[in-house]
């Protein structure tokens, strides 16, 4: 795997040297349980994988590269580079500026665009449409286009299926950056519907089997399919991809049950004929974030604190997974701790809480911790630090720190 020349204050010393022993006795991933850190009175149970992707890693640095390259000139980016409020502020710090909001809002016009400008790509990539009107402009998108090559695979993939006549069923929330981009990408090779769930999944099932008129599927899914779309005809052979970011779980569990609805309609020695194999397309990252989150779960502990952008999707479905099992703090970083008290994010609500006790009141606690694919190693040290703070002074966690090495 590339090594990315990440700038270091995005690192963590300590946290780096638990990754690079996890890595040397265990190179193939085969052991997703937890690295157990004892500091002081705390047990800290640090998912296996976590933090900055091969994707958010490589879109770093062609971001500073490009600051690099091209002292005095006007930088864009097309819209945040990750979700990762730290990350984004610090590139803006350095002169970079937003073109669009995340939900595509334009905040400068394209048109105020000159072909001196350098335009970035984020790694969630962007529409079709997009780039060819930044092109017309005589814009240069491909030198700094950061898009993560699994997002590309995702597209590659629906282009095949788009050749075969497949529609593309797309798991993914239709607002999101990466799945406007897989959607636009998707429907210039072929029909395509963007579900966000099994419950929506499951209303495409009750449609395959007969049980829901198109009036009422069309209703439903209006915004989130291509022109002109058939159920009819546009249903009767399918494949799915997803949005990167979302559960694979999920978009596995989604596969599976829209395949059973054309195995009762054929039968699965015909299956073929009506639903591709796509299970190529699910991100490595994703896929080891989540595998590694289902380590933590097999643990015993008192809490779980997962750290990253509160708009960020990968970081909210490990949310999602440990909520099951343990009170879970959702936190961007470490501000957020504040004595004992701790404000936090109800992904599910949209909106900030605040706890004012979060640790349990007894001497030794096992505190699971993790982090989305976009949140930078020191900003979970630092949450460490944050947590050690509660229970011991500044020159105890120091003292606690170096007893470490």
């Amino acid at each position: 795997m590339k090594q990315f020349e990440v700038p270091t204050f995005y690192r963590s010393p300590l946290l780096s040297k638990i990754k690079a022993q996890r890595k040397l006795a265990d190179p193939r991933k085969k052991d997703f349980s937890p690295s157990t850190l004892q500091i002081g009175s705390f047990t800290f149970l640090i998912a296996r994988h976590f933090g900055f992707c091969y994707g958010v890693e490589n879109a770093i640095e062609r971001s500073y590269k490009a600051l690099q390259e091209h002292p005095g000139k006007r930088i864009f980016l097309l819209s945040q580079m990750i979700h990762n409020p730290a990350v984004n502020e610090d590139l803006t710090s350095n002169g970079i500026q937003f073109l669009q909001d995340t939900h595509g809002k334009q905040l400068i016009a394209f048109d105020t665009l000159t072909p001196n400008d350098i335009v970035l790509i984020p790694a969630f990539g962007t529409t079709l449409e997009i780039e060819q009107e930044l092109t017309n402009l005589g814009l240069d998108i491909q030198t700094y286009n950061t898009t993560c090559p699994f997002v590309e695979k995702v597209w590659n993939r629906s282009e095949k299926l788009g050749e075969t006549q497949h529609t593309i069923i797309i798991h993914g929330k239709h607002d999101h950056e990466e799945t406007r981009a897989t959607f636009s990408h998707a429907v210039a090779n072929g029909p395509a519907l963007i579900v966000k769930d099994m419950k929506e999944a499951q209303l495409l099932g009750a449609y395959i089997l007969g049980q829901q008129s198109a009036k009422e599927l069309l209703a439903h899914f209006e915004g989130k399919m291509s022109n002109g779309f058939d159920p009819a005809r546009d249903l009767s052979k399918i494949g799915v991809v997803n949005q990167t970011t979302m559960l694979a779980s999920e978009t596995q569990a989604i596969t599976d049950y829209l395949r059973s609805c054309y195995i009762s309609l054929h039968g699965e020695a015909q299956i073929k004929n009506f639903m591709a194999d796509t299970r190529d397309t699910l991100c490595y990252a994703t896929n080891d974030n989540q595998s590694a989150t289902l380590g933590l779960l097999e643990q015993e502990a008192d809490l779980a604190v997962v750290v990253g952008g509160y708009n960020s999707s990968n970081t909210s479905h490990l949310v999602e997974l440990l909520e099951q099992k343990f009170p879970t703090y959702y936190i961007k970083d470490a501000t957020e701790i504040n004595g004992a008290a701790i404000q936090h994010f109800d992904f599910h609500s949209k909106e900030i809480l605040r706890s004012e006790t979060f640790l349990p009141l007894q001497d030794d606690i096992r505190v699971v911790l993790t982090s989305g694919a976009s949140c930078p190693d020191s900003i979970v040290e630092q949450v460490m630090h944050a947590i050690l703070a509660i229970k011991y002074t500044h020159s105890e966690v120091s003292a606690l720190l170096a007893s470490l090495d």
